[in-house]
């Protein structure tokens, strides 16, 4: 980012796009690497989850499926599940802490290598796990009011209440198109913030709740955008390489498949741009300045870099 902080306030949400995709040239074996190490991998690992619990709830769908073998099988789903889980988590947080890190490192100019990104990833993946739990939390309460609405619909349809179908299905609807919305780029902001500012868990999510106002719509564009596209990728993937065996050859679906995987790979790592370049954009929208000295030494902290006492690494809010 070659903007002077005062002047990303002013980014449109096109400019935070081609802010984001030129940062790469600026490192591009540092962002290959992690890339190909960690962001690869996660993508895959999306995608490819249908491709191998298909033939499973096959066999648990089949009406002459042996009972020892149905209680196999469902072992089975749930062992798969719960390792798919714990990747997708890893990398998750692997991904994030690589891409904000590097980010910050050259917004900083200090120097960047695959090395000391992967060297600085433990102590921040700790920050990030304290900040995800949180969001955990929120999920779950916004999930509980989900299924509540849900049941509410049911009964609706059920007792021929208009009314009540009505409110169930606005409240619904609000939920999926904007409280889904809204939670994640919270979480996404706050995930920046876990690594570039002394503050993690609920303090961070308080501080990108605040960074959010006077963005909230930019925020929800850029990740309705990115949950739009990783939708489009996974349906075609899943139409495609998953339940094309009857239309496509083998070779066909393999280089759809692959095909596909580099776009979500190219999507993922743009959508990681893009909140820390988001991060900024909210930091100079509500004035508040980034020392890059004190920034420089935070990010030296994670790599057991001695930080000088004189500098605080707390980023206050300056008056641009």
């Amino acid at each position: 980012m070659d903007l002077a902080p005062e002047e990303l306030q002013f980014l449109s949400i096109s400019d935070i796009l081609r802010e984001s995709i030129s940062i790469p040239r600026r490192s591009l074996k540092t962002f290959s690497l992690v890339t190909v190490a960690l962001i690869f991998p996660l993508s895959f690992a999306i995608l490819a989850h249908s491709l191998f619990t298909h033939p499973i709830l096959a066999k648990l769908d089949s009406p002459y499926d042996d009972p020892s073998q149905t209680s196999h099988e469902w072992t089975l789903l749930l062992i798969y599940q719960f390792c798919y889980l714990i990747f997708l988590f890893a990398f998750s947080l692997l991904s994030t802490a690589a891409v904000v890190f590097t980010v910050a490192s050259l917004y900083t100019s200090k120097p960047v290598s695959f090395s000391s990104t992967i060297s600085a990833i433990p102590k921040v993946l700790k920050r990030l796990f304290i900040t995800f739990l949180w969001v955990s939390l929120l999920m779950f309460l916004y999930n509980f009011i989900l299924v509540v609405s849900l049941v509410l619909m049911i009964i609706a349809i059920d007792t021929q209440n208009s009314f009540l179908l009505f409110c169930a299905l606005i409240v619904i609807l609000l939920l999926f198109m904007v409280a889904h919305v809204y939670i994640t780029a919270l979480w996404h902001l706050a995930s920046v913030v876990s690594v570039l500012e002394p503050l993690y868990g609920l303090a961070a999510m308080k501080k990108s709740y605040e960074l959010l106002k006077g963005r909230t719509k930019y925020g929800a564009i850029l990740v309705f955008v990115y949950l739009i596209c990783c939708g489009v990728i996974g349906s075609f993937f899943t139409s495609i390489v998953v339940h094309g065996g009857d239309d496509y050859s083998v070779f066909s679906r393999i280089v759809a498949g692959g095909f596909l995987v580099g776009l979500l790979v190219i999507v993922n790592l743009v959508g990681l741009l893009v909140q820390s370049v988001f991060y900024y954009v909210c930091k100079s929208y509500h004035h508040q300045g980034i020392d890059k000295i004190a920034l420089h030494d935070h990010l030296g902290g994670y790599l057991g870099e001695y930080v000088p006492l004189k500098s605080s690494i707390q980023m206050e809010d300056l008056a641009v």
